[in-house]
Parts: C-alpha cells; sequence; structure tokens
C-alpha cells in the first residue's frame, strides 16, 4: 500500500501548530507576571509539578496497570467502561494530589489569590508545550519519513515482527497527509479550554488548601478532572465514537463550568470579601479615633471645670 505524500502545505501548518504551542503558553505566562506582579517561580512550579506528576509518575504507572502483558490489563481490556474510568481516573489523582503538594509545601506561604492562578498558568501551559509541541514536532519528523520513504521501510518491517500494529501506522500517515486549517483551529481551541481548566482546578485546590472547611474542594477537583478525562477514555476505548467536534464541545462545557464556577464562587467572591474586610477595618479604626477623640475632648473639659472651681 502506497503512503499518501506530505504536502508543503501540511508541513507549514504543523511548523505553526509548533510555534504557537511554545510561544502562546510563554506570552500568557509573562504577561500574567508583568500585569500581577507575580513570582515567576509559582508558575515555574506549577510546569514542574505537571513533568512529576504527571508525565514522570502518571504514564508509566498508567500504562503498567492498562498493559496486556499483565492480568489486570487483560481483565481492563475486557471491561471498556472501567478501563475508560482508569484512564480518567489516573490524570485526576496524580496531576491533583500534586497541585495539593505544591500548594502544601513550596507554595505554603504565598497566601495571596493570584497564587492559584499563576501556578495553573504553569500546569496548563507546561501541559500544552509538552503534549501538543511535541505532537506537532514528532509529525514533522514522521511526514519527513513518509516523504523519504523511511516510514514505508519501517511499516515493511513491522509487518514481519507485529502484523497487527500495521494497520495503526497507515492511519497515522494518513491522518498526518490529511492535517489541515481546520484540525490547528480545533487543536488551538481544545488546548485553549484545557489550560482554562487547570486554572479552575487550580483555584479548587489552592482554596481546599487555604480553607480546612473547603477541603472537599479537593477530592471536587479529583471527580471533575476524572469526569472530563473519562470522555475521552470512552472513545478510546471505543465504547463512543464521539467527533473531533464533539469531544471539543465537551471539553469546552467542562472547562467553562469548572473555571466559572472556581473563578466567580472563590476567586472573585475573595476579592470582595477581602475589600469588605479592609472597609470594615477601615471603619473600626475611625470609630475608635472617634471615640478615643471624644473622650479625650471630655477630659479637657473635666479638667478646664475642675480649674474654675478652684
Amino acid at each position: 500500500m502506497e503512503l499518501v505524500k506530505v504536502g508543503t502545505e501540511v508541513f507549514v501548518l504543523l511548523v505553526l501548530g509548533v510555534i504557537l504551542s511554545f510561544v502562546i503558553p510563554l506570552l500568557i505566562a509573562i504577561v500574567w507576571k508583568k500585569k500581577k506582579k507575580e513570582p515567576f517561580s509559582t508558575i515555574l512550579i506549577g510546569a514542574a509539578t505537571f513533568l512529576l506528576f504527571a508525565l514522570i509518575l502518571e504514564k508509566p504507572i498508567q500504562a503498567l496497570v492498562i498493559s496486556k502483558n499483565f492480568s489486570l490489563g487483560i481483565f481492563l481490556s475486557s471491561h471498556p467502561l472501567l478501563l475508560a474510568f482508569i484512564i480518567g481516573l489516573f490524570p485526576g489523582i496524580f496531576e491533583e494530589t500534586g497541585r495539593l503538594l505544591a500548594f502544601k509545601t513550596l507554595l505554603k506561604n504565598r497566601k495571596n489569590k493570584e497564587t492559584a492562578i499563576s501556578y495553573g498558568i504553569g500546569h496548563g501551559c507546561f501541559e500544552v508545550m509538552a503534549i501538543s509541541g511535541i505532537n506537532y514536532i514528532t509529525s514533522i519528523s514522521f511526514a519527513c519519513m513518509i516523504n523519504s520513504g523511511a516510514f514505508v521501510n519501517i511499516i515493511n518491517q513491522l509487518a514481519e515482527k507485529a502484523p497487527d500494529q500495521v494497520g495503526a501506522y497507515y492511519t497515522l500517515a494518513d491522518q498526518i497527509a490529511k492535517f489541515s486549517i481546520f484540525l490547528l483551529g480545533a487543536g488551538i481551541i481544545e488546548r485553549t479550554f484545557a489550560v482554562l481548566l487547570q486554572i479552575g482546578l487550580s483555584i479548587l485546590v489552592f482554596y481546599a488548601c487555604k480553607d480546612k472547611k473547603k477541603f472537599w474542594l479537593f477530592p471536587l477537583a479529583i471527580i471533575l478532572h476524572t469526569l472530563t478525562d473519562f470522555t475521552a477514555g470512552l472513545n478510546y476505548v471505543k465504547v463512543t465514537n464521539f467527533s473531533i467536534l464533539e469531544l471539543e464541545v465537551i471539553l469546552v462545557v467542562s472547562a467553562t463550568i469548572t473555571f466559572c464556577s472556581a473563578y466567580f464562587l472563590l476567586y472573585k467572591r475573595d476579592s470582595e470579601e477581602q475589600v469588605q474586610s479592609f472597609k470594615d477595618e477601615m471603619i473600626d479604626k475611625m470609630s475608635n479615633e472617634m471615640r478615643d477623640e471624644s473622650k479625650r475632648a471630655e477630659s479637657g473639659e473635666s479638667g478646664s471645670v475642675d480649674s474654675d472651681k478652684v
């Protein structure tokens, strides 16, 4: 089977995808830091936490659990719904636990509410660079191999050793050759709302750490994260057959609900409470000053009366 050559326009779009995947996240981080005068280290901690808990810890352990080389993986593969749930649960547990530990340790002395968004930007934007950026770079590499004929050689070698995987490689080559401006745009939208989701989840976990009475927000963040990835997991195990557009809509709705709820019910309300607290403090201070002034006045009048009597 002959592979379709990758056109110049596809290469241009893939390179543009790489640029956008790295430049836009960096711009978001820089603009936020300058606007809010936030320590850049908070953003870096968010990025490092994603690297450690999502890429270094979560992915290998999840791959081991669902591997068909072990009895558990075989059991999960025969129960697609459970497998989809596990696929969603791992990011929920690992990433939210990483968030919790970051706020409890490295960021424990940063109590200002902007810390939540700074961390979320670092976590979400690094995810864009590590996943979308690297995927585009990998696709460019494969596109070069397709056009040079090296990809066909790999498929021929694979046909002898693992013939069941040949179809996946042909599908990959076809997807790269058919990459379009629509798919690039869909990817940008998907990653934008993924960042918003990460910021919203960061706000939830931040307030779970800030107020012991709100610790229930931490398990809520795990649940919301799990449900979001569960839908993608359903597609992965072929329980559902959502189109790219349908998956985008699901993510947009999930991210919007999570971010808006966290922002307006926690982050924004925290600002209003701080303003009200400041007003109350000022009123109390003015009341105390007026009382003191009144006492001094009364003391002065009393002294004047005593002098007249003498």
